[in-house]
């Protein structure tokens, strides 16, 4: 069983650039103790027990600076906007994204908008409409973006179950 965190969303106090398409053992993030006491809780739980308790067991709260980037990520692509409001360069803000989130600030903002478009279409709008209010340039946008970011369509990514 796996969590999927939102971008930047759990402090592992591991640079999270370094378990990006990784599957680190739970003891290398927690330490063994922590990650022990889970695993026996776990033995045994049914699989929304088991999801319950890894909710409530979820590693530290983010770094401040991890949530304003993603606030910044959500309004603005301009990586010069980002590093700016932040006071820093280019390259520091990078470093930081890379740390904090795995990738870099303008694959940060994809991941952000993609989301969003997502939610959207989820909610019923119809796809033109959520291209706009997404921040796409048009609905092939979109659709382009989707297949990079998910390898499916978004008709695809709608019909599918949303994970919980």
């Amino acid at each position: 069983m796996g969590l999927r965190y939102l971008p930047g969303a759990a402090g592992f106090g591991v640079p999270v650039d370094a378990l990006r398409d990784a599957r680190p053992d739970l003891a290398d993030l927690w330490g063994r103790p922590a990650a022990t006491r889970l695993i026996d809780r776990l033995s045994g739980a049914t699989p929304v027990g088991a999801q319950r308790l890894l909710l409530d067991a979820a590693p530290p709260t983010p770094s401040p600076l991890a949530t304003r980037i993603r606030t910044l990520a959500t309004r603005t692509a301009r990586v010069r906007d980002i590093a700016d409001a932040l006071g820093y360069s280019d390259r520091q803000l990078h470093r930081h994204c890379l740390a904090a989130f795995g990738y870099g600030p303008k694959t940060l903002h994809r991941v952000l908008r993609f989301q969003r478009a997502l939610s959207l279409a989820r909610g019923g709008l119809p796809f033109t409409d959520v291209a706009a209010r997404a921040g796409y340039a048009d609905q092939a946008h979109l659709a382009r973006d989707v297949g990079d970011l998910a390898g499916t369509t978004l008709t695809a990514l709608v019909r599918a179950p949303a994970a919980s």
